[in-house]
């Protein structure tokens, strides 16, 4: 606890281009919470090398993505937006946190089974420690909240687990955290498969909306969006592609789905597509500006970068020195 806020960590991949999905179901919620919580914001560039990645490419998608975080509205002042490469404390705590949890409780992680069927050529360790360090990052900040998404609720129930079981040999080290239960950001679905959620590694570039597309891209991939042959704008799971649709539409605008209902009654698909698309591009315009703004001033967002480290690895430090004397590391001598 921190000021008398509780701690809230939170991050996402360097990986890919963030989506409208991740928008509307995370990263536009994320802003309201440093209100509440004392807030630490990862670029989680750490994790993104179980599988392989170009150099070039993940240096340059890290910072777009800090910049992202800052451009939809979160303050690098009021909030800690930081690399997690640039905290060292994260491996070094990810190392001792293996020693500490068991071969049957990392294999039974559905996401392991996952990535290792998507990338068989490449199972390598990383991939099937990769909870361990999600512990690491939780468990360094003393984080009393984790926002996760459903897919994510198994690493954060291992983290209470190695969590508790270090506890219990070693006295109160680690803040137990608990899931975020707040405001749900929107479900956001794919664009052309409504059963799949929008991702950003979809291979169907028609089936997300990234946050850098632009105007014209946007509209056109809502106009080539599945619907159905019943012609009525509804909010029913028996039309999940025009459900999406006003999924996002009430996102982004704040009406209540009966009341687009209401809105597009007796309009066609046409009509519905085009409006969806408009507000959408309207939204993301001023978050593409400002991060274009952003990423022209070098000088300016390497400061935060720096700046917004050394509070974190300040943070870190603090946990990773106490479960150092805990587990019986020498002490260094300063």
């Amino acid at each position: 606890m921190l000021n008398g806020n509780k701690m809230l960590f939170s991050g996402m991949q360097a990986t890919g281009t963030l989506t409208l999905g991740n928008y509307l179901g995370a990263l536009n919620n994320w802003v309201t919470l440093s209100d509440e919580y004392t807030c630490l914001y990862c670029v989680v560039d750490e994790h993104s090398i179980t599988v392989r990645q170009d150099p070039a490419e993940l240096r340059k998608r890290a910072r777009n993505l800090l910049t992202l975080y800052i451009a939809a509205g979160l303050d690098p002042e009021k909030n800690i937006i930081y690399y997690q490469s640039h905290v060292p404390a994260h491996a070094e705590l990810a190392w001792i946190l293996n020693c500490f949890t068991y071969m049957g409780e990392l294999q039974r992680m559905t996401q392991f089974k996952d990535k290792a069927a998507k990338h068989a050529d490449n199972i390598n360790a990383g991939l099937f420690t990769y909870p361990v360090l999600m512990a690491a990052d939780i468990l360094l900040y003393q984080s009393d909240v984790v926002p996760v998404g459903q897919d994510q609720m198994q690493h954060l129930e291992i983290t209470r687990d190695i969590a508790l079981r270090f506890n219990n040999l070693y006295g109160d080290v680690f803040t137990i955290p608990e899931a975020y239960i707040g405001k749900v950001g929107a479900k956001i679905q794919s664009l052309q498969d409504p059963s799949k959620k929008m991702s950003k590694s979809d291979e169907n570039a028609n089936a997300s909306i990234y946050l850098t597309d632009d105007r014209d891209t946007i509209i056109r991939k809502f106009k080539r969006a599945v619907t159905d042959l019943e012609a009525c704008v509804r909010y029913s799971d028996d039309q999940p592609g025009i459900k999406n649709l006003i999924t996002i539409y009430s996102a982004v605008t704040g009406k209540a789905p009966a009341d687009v209902e209401a809105e597009f009654e007796g309009r066609g698909y046409g009509d519905f597509k085009l409006a969806v698309g408009e507000v959408v591009a309207d939204r993301l315009q001023p978050i593409q500006e400002k991060q274009a703004a952003l990423l022209a001033d070098k000088a300016y967002v390497d400061g935060i970068i720096k700046t917004n480290a050394e509070r974190a690895e300040y943070l870190a430090l603090k946990t990773l020195r106490k479960v150092q004397k805990k587990i019986g590391f020498p002490e260094r001598i300063r």
